[in-house]
């Protein structure tokens, strides 16, 4: 029983025969949800499915992680089943342009299913980090795999103070969340993933038309703040984030002088 799923009855697993009832329908984005014990990476593993014909839809959820990828480059680690880690795969039919909005959109609709269900205050530091104050609940991560983009989260729900990763993250559990089950959590997750990325599609990529870029404005902890953005480069740039453009890129006040970013790290500045 030590090595067995249900070793750890605080921690149950996820039941990938009841998602697929729940998710997959007709007329659903949603094509399958598969469930694995472990891998190294949900994106990475899905990436390769995506260029082998994988349909748009695909959702592959691992119970533990073992060569997890936050932005940047930097490592990301839960103990099994203290989470969610899984990676969803989609087909946009929109402009090239317009793509970058993704991982924007999938945060916004995280954010909102979490502080739904879970009744957390959830916001989005730039550009799809979902923070509960200033501490890290999800991190959100996007590559592309031929005409496909491959979209991975890491939600820490049942982790533990001695658990997180590192000392800025938070949990579910520590935010004392209404909701711990993983289940529901996903359910919601990808139900609101769906009814965003629709709209969106349907506005052909228009973050404005499809009423996304006021959501995302909405949600965010970083426009209004004072900011550091660690640029490419070991650049750095500091000043007041004061939106968020057509193509959801960060615009910053700096100096007197207008900045667009399309990447970079943020960190919120607390006032003085």
């Amino acid at each position: 029983m030590a090595n067995s799923r249900y070793s750890d009855l605080d921690r149950p697993p996820l039941n990938a025969a009841a998602l697929n009832r729940a998710l997959v329908r007709p007329g659903s984005l949603w094509t399958g949800v598969t469930v694995v014990e472990s891998t190294g990476s949900t994106n990475a593993d899905l990436a390769g499915a995506a260029k082998e014909g994988a349909q748009e839809g695909s959702v592959l959820v691992a119970e533990a992680q073992a060569a997890g990828r936050g932005r940047l480059g930097r490592s990301w680690s839960a103990p099994p089943r203290s989470g969610l880690t899984f990676s969803i795969l989609l087909r946009p039919q929109v402009p090239l342009a317009s793509q970058g909005w993704l991982t924007l959109m999938y945060g916004v609709a995280a954010a909102s299913a979490v502080r739904r269900l879970a009744e957390v205050d959830v916001r989005l530091k730039w550009p799809n980090d979902l923070l509960v104050g200033e501490r890290k609940l999800a991190g959100v991560l996007a590559e592309r795999a031929d005409d496909a983009v491959v979209i991975g989260m890491g939600l820490n729900v049942s982790l533990k103070p001695d658990e997180l990763p590192v000392e800025t993250a938070t949990s579910l559990d520590i935010e004392q969340a209404a909701c711990l089950d993983r289940d529901p959590l996903l359910r919601a997750v990808l139900r609101e993933v769906e009814s965003h990325y629709h709209d969106w599609v349907d506005a052909k990529g228009d973050a404005e038309a499809s009423g996304l870029r006021s959501a995302y404005l909405a949600t965010s902890a970083t426009v209004g703040r004072q900011v550091r953005v660690e640029l490419p480069g070991d650049q750095a740039l500091t000043g007041r984030a004061s939106g968020i453009d057509q193509w959801g890129h960060l615009q910053v006040e700096s100096g007197g002088e207008h900045y667009t970013l399309s990447a970079g790290d943020v960190v919120h500045v607390r006032a003085a």
